[in-house]
């Protein structure tokens, strides 16, 4: 096996995910072959030589169906020989893309491989492409619950208070804050551009940088009437019998935000690299997947984190920095007391809570930002960590060079 490298990463900012977020005029499609675009004016990259486009989507339907990898490719005006192929590993898709990009370029079938991932969640509403995870059968016969569910019930198991998930938030809308009037997003980020070439959103736009923990405190628990009510909660007894209550404790200023948002990263080997002129910013040391029990769900990252460290031959005090992917308050906090890791290590530059999870592409964007964090800082490792839809986990260990 060879060794796969990152050249460089774009990504769009996030937009709110609503009718009255500014990306909501946006096709999916465009928001993803701006990206694309942004990525080969950066790299002067030939796309005649790309080997493939992978792009993470989790809601593929609509506007975001029919390979928007491909089309995206071609409404960027890449050349006809670049293919193109849409993933789909739920929240994890758009690491899975990089992932898929690594493998493939790693094995010696690929020399350059662009990765990343898209969603409009404004436009193509979650859940809209049905199918199993959303049917009551399906529910009741493996054992699922909606993730609000199952992130109160991984907060019940660990003992994580109330408190505790708010001034988590609390602390990643203040990282966030900081890194954006710091400019530490300002090397990954590019403007989404209308058709006259004028900005249409330039930044982040989740934010809320007036967060105060009184205010998170004064909100309703977002699942407690999903849980008791509809019975939800007695559905988790049937696996958790000693639970007797669910403490519910997830709000929306503690959970993982609803956005649009694209990103797209350059994988390749490192021959195709030096014939271009490219001088690689990190290579891949490691990749893991995990299964997990898909009822508690959102503990994935803890095992794909421990496989991907195995694999490298590290400890978790050996990884510089971390990206775990805020869906919920209670997933980095449950994976760090497992760990062990310092939160100063964790989401340096603020995570879902403060930005917003675009789905597809989150995976993705987290990568770009993990690197970016690695090279202010002039440090060495960083890892990506994300929980999955059906309880899995997908972590990607990266290497500055």
């Amino acid at each position: 096996m060879s060794t796969a490298y990152l050249y460089d990463a774009v990504r769009s900012p996030r937009g709110r995910g609503k009718e009255n977020g500014s990306l909501y005029v946006v096709r999916p499609i465009d928001l993803l072959s701006q990206s694309l675009k942004a990525l080969e004016k950066r790299t002067s990259l030939p796309t005649n030589l790309v080997d493939d486009v992978v792009i993470g989507c989790v809601t593929q339907t609509g506007e975001q169906g029919a390979c928007i990898a491909r089309f995206a490719a071609l409404q960027a005006g890449w050349d006809f020989s670049a293919p193109g192929v849409t993933v789909n590993r739920f929240c994890g898709s758009g690491l899975e893309a990089v992932n898929h990009a690594a493998a493939m370029v790693a094995s010696g079938f690929h020399d350059l491989v662009v990765a990343g991932g898209v969603e409009s969640m404004s436009r193509v509403k979650m859940g809209s492409d049905g199918g199993a995870i959303w049917e009551a059968e399906t529910q009741w016969t493996v054992g699922g619950v909606p993730q609000g569910i199952s992130a109160d019930l991984l907060a019940t198991l660990y003992g994580i208070t109330r408190e505790e998930v708010d001034q988590f938030a609390l602390r990643s809308q203040q990282k966030a804050a900081a890194a954006m009037a710091s400019g530490a997003f300002s090397r990954s980020v590019v403007p989404v551009i209308d058709g006259s070439g004028l900005p249409i959103l330039e930044a982040d736009e989740y934010p809320r940088a007036d967060t105060t923990f009184e205010k998170l405190a004064g909100l309703k628990p977002a699942f407690e009437m999903m849980g008791t009510q509809f019975g939800l909660d007695a559905l988790t007894r049937r696996r958790y019998p000693a639970v007797e209550r669910i403490r519910h404790v997830h709000h929306a200023g503690n959970s993982s935000g609803i956005v649009d948002g694209a990103a797209a990263i350059l994988v390749g080997s490192k021959e195709a690299g030096e014939r271009l002129g490219l001088k690689p910013r990190a290579k891949i040391r490691a990749v893991a997947l995990s299964g997990e029990e898909p009822l508690l769900m959102l503990t994935g990252p803890i095992p794909a984190t421990r496989k991907a460290l195995k694999k490298a031959g590290m400890s978790a005090a050996d990884v510089d920095l971390y990206e775990v992917n805020e869906a919920f308050a209670a997933v980095p906090l449950a994976w760090a007391r497992e760990l062990g890791v310092p939160e100063e290590k964790i989401n340096v530059n603020g995570g879902s809570i403060a930005l917003g999870h675009p789905l597809g592409a989150t995976g993705a964007m987290l990568l770009g930002t993990v690197l970016d964090a690695l090279e202010d800082r002039n440090l060495s490792t960083g890892l990506v960590t994300l929980c999955i839809g059906g309880g899995m986990g997908i972590a990607t260990l990266i290497e500055r060079v």
